[in-house]
């Protein structure tokens, strides 16, 4: 069974609105057809956005855009359960039961307005999911038509073969960077390529912009050095590090800005030497690969 093909970079919309900038209809209609005008047509939910509100600011704006629904790929997660003005739980917790998987999935379709999602994925692991029931679900809403694929987000290689003893896992959504590279060398990302399960990395520029310690130091000193040599901001050059694995990672990118967008696209063009990646990978370990 062939996967959704999805962009090489993938729109992140969690700050697109309560959690981040806030956008109104048309701010955030603008940065869909910026998107779409540079090669992203993937946009990255996840029901909690906002406190549940984002899915459903974006939901009106794409209504109101007149952004054909074949333009655009949708993902969207469900399973936490996260205390808000939405929904006023006494505790953060997951849940992940038949029932409640289908009907958070149909909140999401009303919220983004739209019939289906490209892809479903279960947004963290909880102690108490059990495959069986949650396969159950998954087959149901493909049935549907509800959802066309089905991932994961942060599951470790054993819990992705928990879920996959069920039903078929095409995605997992984990935290992948130059700074929050250990998936790289735990076996992580090598058990993605085993079972064929595409990798999508949130957080993609890591730590390196927004903490100024010796790793984070290490990275700038290299980057300035990289960015006179491949002629491109030091963030596309983090982008295009993650693109160079053999995984074939898609990276989730959140930024806002138009400019940023277009700026970002230019790693899935861009060609690291194999000496370079090595180089940034050492500066952030702070020592010789092994």
């Amino acid at each position: 069974m062939l996967k959704t093909t999805f962009s090489p970079i993938i729109a992140g919309v969690m700050t697109w609105g309560a959690w981040g900038r806030n956008l109104d209809g048309p701010e955030m209609i603008k940065l869909m057809e910026s998107c779409l005008e540079n090669g992203i047509d993937t946009f990255d939910h996840a029901d909690i956005y906002g406190g549940y509100t984002t899915e459903a600011a974006f939901g009106d704006a794409f209504a109101d855009s007149g952004i054909s629904r074949s333009q655009v790929k949708l993902i969207s997660k469900c399973g936490i359960q996260y205390p808000s003005e939405k929904r006023p739980l006494p505790i953060k917790h997951y849940q992940y039961s038949k029932d409640y998987i289908i009907w958070s999935v149909n909140e999401s379709l009303k919220n983004l307005r739209t019939d289906y999602l490209d892809l479903l994925l279960l947004h963290r692991p909880s102690p108490l999911m059990k495959s069986a029931e949650i396969a159950e679900a998954v087959t149901e809403l493909k049935r549907d038509g509800k959802i066309l694929d089905f991932g994961l987000s942060n599951f470790t290689p054993i819990q992705t073969e928990l879920i996959q003893q069920h039903t078929l896992v095409s995605y997992n959504q984990i935290q992948f960077s130059l700074t929050h590279h250990s998936a790289m060398t735990d076996g992580t990302l090598d058990d993605m390529q085993l079972r064929n399960v595409r990798p999508m990395a949130w957080n993609p520029l890591g730590t390196v912009y927004r903490e100024d310690i010796e790793q984070t130091q290490r990275i700038r000193n290299l980057l300035g050095q990289l960015e006179a040599k491949y002629g491109v901001p030091g963030e596309v050059i983090l982008f295009a590090w993650i693109l160079k694995h053999p995984a074939k990672i898609l990276p989730v990118c959140g930024t806002t800005r138009p400019e940023r967008i277009k700026e970002m696209m230019k790693a899935t063009t861009l060609e690291l030497e194999t000496e370079d990646w090595f180089a940034l990978w050492v500066e952030s370990r702070g020592s010789k690969v092994p």
